[in-house]
């Protein structure tokens, strides 16, 4: 057994479950086989292939792996997708060339798809860890029939060709393991996009993570470190047959690979005399690497702060999102574009040039040609080299919005960006740009006078009493929110009514912060969320909630009545309600005998009305993604008032769910496709909804539900009582003299009905609503989702350990992965 040895590039135990045998050779030939056990290594013995397991898995694999540097570190799998299960594989090469890997019953595991047919074949391992198949009679190692070089796995080694073969038909990218113990394909791919001019791409499925920038006969334009150096050369071949990057090591005594992770990064791993000497990430090295972190025409500068401003001649298309620090709306022009006008380029320096994948090149034309070119074309809004060699040649052109631009200190490329004449000024077609630090100084000069002008008009619109309109991407319609000033907050709430915010006037406390009650001038009662100078998170749902709820009138939601925007503070000003939340009763001994049944019946159906208009009639099509009983507040009249909606997701007329990978909720509320695989729909809520009606009528919470005689969850208990015809025995004692058998029966009926497992088996708010109001005869409810309380810990446990952040509520989480 090999000895697992630790290693910065893997974190998995390499082991072989047999005592294996290497040949003196580093070849097959044709009718040899090479079975579990045995091995072959390179010439130098730098490479080793044979079967080998990951970690306490049984599974068998066929690979690569280094024998001196690392051992065990795997760099190549064959049947990576189609492990062996036990130790009875054999690796064969056929008298036609062909690599095969058979399994106990000699059925065909895995086969290497060869070129052609070979004469006495031979199967070769090489020192550079290429496994070869070629002609026994044929000296030429480039004229191999198979290669595994042109099939890898995650592993860049040198020697290899990264990118595309029209020739062969082959395309050589990388993908990367799903775990440390399990070498089949991952979520990432490291690819050559050849759609326009070619780049490399990193993908987590099918969204961009990152982009190298196109080549520019130096390097790629977005990775400035990678230069001329003493451990390998490097290039990019881009002809009619081939498209593909490759390095080279100049020494014997170096060894250096690229690695492709499972979680997405890109580290370059350079050993000199068989030690570690060089680590490093050339891919997502800060937030400005993120793709398209600015959005469309935006810059963005590590080094700035903000990080991301717009071109020259663009403003934000949301400067409240930009206000939020939310760039990802990205940039307009100030200025419209008149082609038939003569309009002309602004030229900005010393940047990643925008994402190729919509652009057009010539290798022949110079600079002067290409902006003629561009300037001729209505379409075309910016234009560079192709080749930054010497004097520069080639042209480059985009059409539509830049995407993806970063700022650098050096090392970046030139780029001219069309312009509307004004914008420019002069009379010159092309400007030349300032340095760079005078650069950055003008950009915080005029986002700080664009602060300050949108404090002006806060305060301007205020003072005529008139409404800030706030605007989101995904509604072309404005948001009519009536805005309170600072001043008016201090003076009306923080001091007269809060007494500068107190824990005495506290109502509650999340993530975003802590709510305090408060009364205007004119005497009126109201709640002031404040948000916590620490809450990032919060950040995002405060303007999620002023979005969502600034369009939703209905009584059962509670009613805004204005936000603060100003210095430092974010505030939003709601309705006081007087009563309290709903959990502040039903699970409250003393406090439940007086929320009686007709009272928690009344309740349930106005909690059912105002997810019916959320999910159905209002102007925004709404997903609350955290209704629980923390969540409705209660009027003097104890009439029920959906809240916070700062986790809330809108959707278009045509839209019914979604993925995220931000699980945000509480646990014991949250539906099973949502916890565990981050898909959301207005089923979610109904699940939710489901919960809160079975907590209501048995004045038990879900999560961490105990009952003496099983290990059932909340849910499971209610389906087994319904099942069972002993529905009684769930209902919460304070009621016992107030409930109607009737009433409480349907709604545990319902309520089961909507926590089913499956979200097609759930009704939809229309159904539920009427199912409430009716006596028809129901369905019989399929067994709940998270039927018992194990599964409801597993998937919390799951949950947990994927989440980075958690809300100031133990209860509510906030899942924030990595990039």
């Amino acid at each position: 057994m090999e000895s697992c040895l630790p290693f910065f590039l893997h974190s998995f135990c390499f082991t072989s479950l047999v005592l294996q045998i290497s040949y003196a050779l580093d070849s097959i030939s044709a009718g040899q086989n090479i079975t579990d056990g045995q091995t072959i290594l390179s010439a130098s013995q730098n490479f080793e292939l044979g079967f080998f397991s990951l970690g306490s898995t049984k599974n068998r694999y066929v690979g690569i792996w280094y024998k001196k540097i690392s051992a065990g570190t795997v760099v190549w799998v064959a049947n990576r997708e189609n492990p062996l299960n036990d130790s009875s594989g054999v690796l064969k090469l056929t008298p036609q060339g062909v690599l095969t890997l058979l399994n106990r019953t000699n059925g065909i595991v895995w086969s290497a798809n060869a070129l052609r047919p070979a004469q006495n074949p031979i199967a070769r391992l090489l020192d550079s860890a290429n496994f070869i198949v070629k002609g026994g009679n044929n000296d030429d190692l480039d004229d191999a029939i198979w290669q595994s070089f042109d099939y890898p796995c995650n592993s860049f080694l040198a020697g290899m060709k990264f990118g595309i073969d029209r020739q062969k038909g082959l395309d050589r990218y990388f993908t990367s393991w799903k775990s440390a113990d399990d070498p089949s394909p991952g979520d990432f791919t490291y690819r050559l996009d050849s759609s326009g001019y070619p780049q490399m791409i990193l993908r987590n499925r099918s969204k961009v993570q990152f982009r190298t920038g196109p080549w520019n006969g130096i390097r790629f334009s977005g990775v400035p470190q990678l230069r001329p150096n003493p451990i390998y050369t490097f290039g990019f071949v881009f002809n009619q047959n081939e498209i593909y990057y490759y390095y080279n090591i100049l020494n014997s005594s170096i060894t250096s690979m690229l690695f492709l992770k499972e979680n997405g990064s890109i580290q370059r791993s350079t050993w000199v005399d068989q030690n570690p000497r060089v680590l490093y990430t050339p891919t997502q090295t800060d937030d400005c690497d993120t793709y398209a972190f600015c959005g469309a025409n935006g810059n963005c500068d590590i080094a700035s702060l903000p990080k991301c401003v717009c071109l020259t001649g663009f403003v934000p298309k949301f400067p409240i999102d930009w206000g939020f620090w939310d760039w990802s709306s990205g940039c307009v022009r100030r200025t419209e574009l008149d082609c038939q006008g003569g309009d002309k380029f602004l030229k900005i320096t010393e940047v990643k040039l925008p994402d190729t994948r919509f652009s057009w090149f010539d290798k022949n034309i110079n600079l002067q040609e290409c902006e003629y070119i561009c300037l001729g074309n209505c379409s075309c809004t910016a234009y560079s080299n192709l080749d930054i060699r010497g004097q520069g040649s080639g042209c480059l052109l985009w059409f539509g919005d830049l995407m993806d631009i970063r700022q650098f200190n050096e090392n970046g490329q030139d780029i001219y960006v069309r312009m509307a004449a004004s914008e420019v000024g002069g009379s010159s077609s092309r400007i030349t740009g300032t340095r760079k630090s005078t650069g950055i100084i003008v950009s915080i000069v005029l986002f700080v006078v664009f602060l300050l002008g949108i404090t002006v008009i806060y305060v301007k619109y205020k003072r005529a009493g008139k409404i800030l309109a706030l605007s989101r991407q995904s509604h072309s319609e404005d948001l009519e929110v009536p805005l309170f000033d600072l001043t008016t907050i201090n003076r009306g709430v923080t001091v007269n009514a809060t007494n500068n915010f107190s824990d005495d006037n506290k109502l509650g406390e999340g993530g975003f912060g802590a709510v305090y009650k408060g009364v205007l001038k004119n005497g009126q009662e109201i709640a002031v969320k404040k948000l916590s100078e620490n809450s990032r998170q919060g950040q995002v749902e405060f303007k999620n909630e002023v979005i969502c709820i600034a369009k939703l009138q209905h009584r059962n939601l509670v009613k805004i009545l204005g936000c603060c925007i100003e210095q430092d503070e974010k505030m939003l000003i709601y309705e006081f309600l007087p009563n309290r939340s709903l959990d502040c009763f039903i699970f409250n001994q003393e406090e439940g005998v007086s929320l009686d049944w007709p009272k928690r019946f009344t309740i349930i159906n106005g909690v059912a009305s105002g997810l019916l208009y959320l999910h159905r009639d209002s102007r925004l099509r709404i997903i609350h993604r955290d209704l629980k009983a923390e969540n409705i507040l209660l009027d003097i009249e104890m009439n029920a008032k959906i809240s916070d909606f700062g986790l809330a997701r809108s959707f278009g007329g045509n839209e019914s769910e979604a993925n995220t990978k931000r699980v945000v909720g509480t646990f014991g509320y949250m539906s099973p496709e949502y916890a565990i695989h981050g898909l959301y729909s207005v089923k979610s809520d109904v699940f939710s909804f489901g919960v809160l009606v079975l907590e209501i009528v048995s004045g038990k919470r879900n999560r961490g539900f105990n009952h003496p005689d099983n290990p059932l969850s909340l849910l499971g208990h209610a389906w087994t009582l319904l099942r069972d015809q002993k529905f009684m025995k769930l209902v919460d004692p304070s009621i016992a003299s107030t409930f109607n058998p009737v009433e409480v029966l349907r709604s545990i009926h319902v309520a089961l009905l909507c926590v089913q497992k499956n979200p097609r088996d759930r009704p939809d708010m229309s159904s539920v609503v009427m199912m409430l109001g009716s006596e028809n005869t129901l369905p019989q409810p399929e067994q709940p989702g998270f039927f018992d309380e194990t599964s409801v810990s597993k998937a919390s446990s799951s949950s947990a350990g994927k989440h980075k952040k958690y809300s100031a509520n133990e209860l509510t989480i906030s899942h924030l992965l990595p990039r």
